[in-house]
């Protein structure tokens, strides 16, 4: 799990995140990237690693350390670098044996940023990892040459799905379970077909057979 400083539904996501620390302790690994150690502290957990230029992060919260627990290890990045702070974290999480990343605080705000952590999403696939990006009422996730399943729930929620091919045009892609279907159908990189979908009350997936879609769900709560 890699915390961001972006904003995202606390509420709503921070539950699980801290449940799958407490009970897989030995097997997840926890990063603050820069100034998402703003969330770690409030959320009261406690990181493996710290790790960025610290160009959003104070002398005093790096000083602070988290009274009562371990010295906890600090990665400082030269601010002048290729790699941003969040595909560092994702690197070093690749080194520590990790497979799946959840990342928290990683959309909205400036929109090179959010670019930047779907390519690292990208970066992970490649790596024959997994990512999820999670924002304010937004979850985020590419699906590549596979299916990705949605419980009932999603239409309980009043939740919206949207597809966007990514890279090259994606073929044979399937929709079942939404408001709008697609059969064998190929999504390509310059028209927006797969934009705001909406659930049914009944299971759903969205598949692609060749190709990498970019799968956003939102609340419309929001």
């Amino acid at each position: 799990m890699i915390f961001a400083a972006g904003d995202f539904d606390a509420d709503a996501v921070i539950g699980k995140a801290r449940n799958d620390i407490a009970v897989q302790r030995g097997d997840s690994f926890c990063i603050a990237a820069d100034g998402g150690l703003k969330w770690i502290q409030a959320l009261r957990i406690v990181p493996d690693l710290i790790i960025g230029d610290m160009d959003s992060i104070t002398e005093e919260a790096l000083l602070a350390r988290f009274d009562g627990h371990k010295r906890i290890p600090i990665k400082k990045l030269p601010v002048e670098k290729d790699d941003t702070d969040m595909l560092a974290a994702i690197k070093e999480g690749l080194a520590a044996g990790c497979d799946y990343f959840e990342l928290y605080g990683a959309l909205g705000g400036r929109i090179d940023h959010t670019l930047a952590n779907i390519q690292c999403l990208l970066f992970l696939l490649n790596k024959g990892a997994y990512g999820v990006l999670y924002g304010n009422g937004q979850r985020i996730e590419l699906v590549r040459n596979s299916r990705l399943c949605f419980s009932k729930e999603m239409y309980r929620e009043n939740r919206r799905l949207s597809v966007f091919a990514i890279g090259t045009d994606a073929r044979g892609v399937t929709e079942r379970g939404l408001k709008y279907s697609l059969d064998n159908a190929v999504v390509t990189t310059d028209f927006p077909i797969g934009i705001s979908n909406e659930f049914m009350d009944c299971e759903s997936f969205v598949e692609v057979s060749d190709g990498t879609l970019l799968v956003c769900v939102e609340d419309l709560r929001e």
